[in-house]
């Protein structure tokens, strides 16, 4: 399979999490993945590439930036950390394919633990979102903090579904961590959640999710005044629109 991952620097990943952050509902994976790198200061390890993936370069502060790339950094003596993030759908052809080579990669960084966000479809708003958690592992298991919710049955698709099931055969530890999300818009209100639980799993990495919950306000005051000036049209009588 056409898929490599190009290092750009080398840093030592021993012992450290890796998290995917490839798209899911609601975005849940891409927003935590980035907004992790944000707020930790990652600095860009290393691309990954196919020709499988889009023909696009992704411009951010006046750099192009490749699909898939990975960020990585030591954030306490105790503490490093490994992102996985893109902006696009992986095609189906290849979820299993780099699944391998992002546990052939965390083997090679002789990384712990694999951390993967995801959206659980919901359509129902509420003041504080559930998170579920599943591990491939007992050890991975015994990683989710006591009150995430136990996802006890269900189908979880595409990359995080593949690590879980191939995690499950291979003997390697990941946990899926999934917050109920909205799947027609960005839900960073569920990405705040994942946030809120990664700050208690994970030592010596504390993220402020409060930034994430004002962003969520605002897209849903958006989306609401959006569906309130929709139904405004749908209301004007016939003989007052254009024929």
């Amino acid at each position: 399979m056409d898929l490599e991952i190009y290092e750009l620097k080398k840093i030592d990943l021993r012992d450290s999490i890796v998290l995917d952050g490839f798209p899911s509902v609601g975005l849940v994976s891409s927003i935590v993945a980035n907004y992790i790198i944000d707020s930790l200061n990652l600095e860009q390890i290393a691309i990954v590439d196919s020709s499988y993936f889009p023909s696009i370069a992704l411009v951010k502060n006046w750099k192009p930036l490749n699909p898939v790339r990975i960020y990585g950094g030591r954030i306490t003596e105790e503490s490093k950390i490994a992102v996985f993030v893109s902006e696009f759908q992986v095609p189906t052809p290849i979820v299993k394919p780099l699944v391998s080579l992002i546990f052939d990669w965390a083997d090679e960084k002789r990384a712990s633990l694999i951390v993967t966000p995801e959206g659980l479809i919901t359509q129902e708003k509420k003041d504080k979102v559930d998170v579920y958690g599943v591990g491939s592992t007992a050890y991975a298991s015994e990683k989710i903090p006591d009150y995430v919710l136990k996802f006890e049955e269900g189908v979880i698709t595409g990359v995080t579904g593949v690590l879980l099931t191939e995690g499950v055969k291979l003997g390697r530890d990941v946990i899926a961590l999934l917050a109920e999300a909205h799947p027609d818009y960005p839900d960073a209100r569920a990405a705040a959640r994942i946030v809120e639980v990664l700050n208690d799993m994970l030592r010596g990495i504390k993220i402020d999710p409060k930034p994430l919950y004002e962003e969520a306000e605002k897209i849903e005051t958006n989306i609401s005044e959006i569906r309130k000036k929709a139904s405004e049209v749908k209301s004007i009588p016939k003989s007052y629109m254009y024929a």
